[in-house]
């Protein structure tokens, strides 16, 4: 069961709604369904909310240190609370995926993100859950750095937010620690049967 949602992001109005910052919006969702205010909280190097779900703990965190020190401010907050690595949900952007997909996955590589990769370092592992909200992909690997810290097209930023909407429809389950579930639910992207269309009104109707 998840005890501590992350959000991974850079700080400061000139990174607001840029594709790197994806992750801080998932965790304003999330503290915007639980109903609590994510304030500064310096012993954790960012800024984390309490929430109380069926009588337990749920944290969350946006780290504000910059991205390539993440791990600083999770690795904090969880030790203190004594939170395994495998109750903790990364949520932060992913260049492999397009606009407008998610994928829920644990463990792995941190497949050159900075964030994740200081994660690993100071938790000393790898085996936490991540919240993958495709960005897109600029194509050329010399424009990787330019292209995150750059705020989306709208049509782009539209397709996040809905990936990340339809996101939250497993946080239920993984508050509930049912996280085959969570899974199943973020990988499910079947749009919604059409409604049958009305019959025609017959002439003189009311």
């Amino acid at each position: 069961m998840i005890k501590l949602f992350v959000g991974l992001g850079n700080p400061g109005p000139e990174y607001e709604g840029t594709r790197h910052n994806a992750g801080f919006q998932w965790v304003d969702e999330v503290a915007r369904a639980l109903k609590v205010q994510l304030v500064p909280e310096r012993s954790y190097w960012g800024l984390a909310a309490r929430a109380n779900v069926q009588g337990r703990p749920v944290w969350l965190l946006e780290p504000q240190t910059y991205m390539n020190l993440s791990g600083k401010s999770v690795a904090a907050l969880a030790r203190f609370y004594k939170i395994a690595p495998d109750e903790i949900l990364v949520a932060h952007d992913e260049l492999d995926f397009e606009p407008g997909v998610v994928k829920l996955k644990k463990g792995g590589s941190h497949g050159g993100h900075n964030g994740l990769r200081d994660i690993h370092a100071q938790l000393g592992a790898s085996d936490y859950w991540r919240l993958r909200i495709g960005i897109g992909h600029p194509g050329l690997k010399s424009e990787v750095v330019g292209w995150v810290l750059k705020r989306p097209a709208p049509a782009e930023r539209a397709l996040i937010e809905e990936g990340i909407s339809h996101a939250l429809k497993a946080l239920p389950a993984m508050l509930a620690g049912d996280m085959d579930k969570a899974t199943q639910l973020v990988h499910t992207t079947k749009p919604p049967r059409p409604k049958p269309p009305r019959p025609p009104r017959e002439a003189g109707g009311a």
